[in-house]
């Protein structure tokens, strides 16, 4: 199963979606390269060459010709803190296949693995404040108020919203707050307006304060990245400053495609260099990398 945000049906409620998309990945780990990562065996792990066999688990192998070894309560739990940038740039292109819902999305199948993995998630939405902190945590009715937090965004108009983006000074307040060693996964189209270079220095905090970090960077690519409109004249509009401008797209694309991957590339750069996990999260791409991304991070994170 691979889901786009295209092929999602509007009237599905989060957690059924959520349980949707999750299972529906579980299934298909199990005919990838990827099956050792699947969560069907929550409470093992994989035996490594070296270690103890004390602690095997020899039905599992009978049933699955695979070494396990049983993990213990401590081992099993991971925090992780999912941050939502939900600023008024996130509501591009249109409702229907926004990078706020693809971002919603991703982090409802997020949510509902950790906590089907007992893992504890706490959510954090943020514009140029931090407007929602949720505590970490790992029980279902936890995990029902997250869901819930989820909705009420995807419950947004764009019109409702009329705040800049500051993903630096935002990020920086979150290393502060988060006081043990966690996940933050970062849900962003990373436009700082105002302080670019700020962004950049938050995710170092990040790291600093020993956090392991992965950045899913939402965008439309067709439009955002490759400026693909029609060869006609055209009216954009700043959804943050409401500032409009007409121009005929042609006569700015080439100019435009080279600041946007110059962009880009430094995003991506800045990540490398601080070892963060950096992902382009197309709109148009499956949900299935954002899930075996996280679970590649948390295999690793053990």
């Amino acid at each position: 199963m691979s889901t786009k945000l295209s092929e999602i049906h509007q009237n599905v409620s989060l957690e059924f979606l959520a349980r949707q998309l999750v299972e529906g990945f579980i299934t298909g780990l199990h005919k990838s390269p990827y099956h050792g990562f699947s969560v069907e065996f929550a409470e093992h792990r994989l035996y490594n060459e070296g270690e103890s066999t004390r602690h095997i688990d020899w039905k599992v192998y009978a049933r699955t010709d695979r070494l396990f070894t049983k993990r213990y309560e401590e081992e099993t739990n991971l925090r992780c803190l999912i941050a939502l940038d939900t600023s008024p740039s996130m509501f591009y292109p249109e409702q229907s296949r926004s990078k706020i819902k693809f971002s919603v999305y991703a982090a409802s199948a997020l949510s509902y693995l950790l906590n089907r993995q007992r893992d504890a998630v706490g959510l954090c939405l943020f514009s140029d404040k931090i407007e929602t902190l949720t505590p970490v945590k790992s029980t279902p009715t936890h995990l029902d108020k997250v869901f819930t937090v989820l909705n009420n965004v995807t419950g947004r108009q764009p019109a409702q919203v009329n705040t800049t983006t500051r993903v630096g000074q935002v990020l920086h307040e979150i290393a502060e707050k988060i006081h043990k060693r966690s996940l933050v996964i970062i849900f962003s189209d990373m436009f700082d307006s105002e302080q670019p270079e700020e962004v950049f220095k938050a995710l170092q905090h990040l790291k600093h304060n020993k956090h392991e970090v992965i950045v899913f960077h939402v965008m439309d690519n067709q439009t955002e990245l490759m400026f693909d409109f029609e060869d006609r004249p055209m009216e954009f509009i700043d959804l943050e400053s409401g500032e409009k401008i007409r121009l005929n797209p042609a006569d700015v694309k080439t100019h435009y495609r080279a600041e946007a991957d110059k962009f880009h590339k430094s995003l991506k750069m800045r990540c490398n260099q601080y070892k963060i996990d950096f992902v382009e999260a197309d709109v148009q791409s499956s949900f299935n990398v954002i899930l075996q991304t996280y679970l590649i991070k948390r295999t690793k994170m053990r």
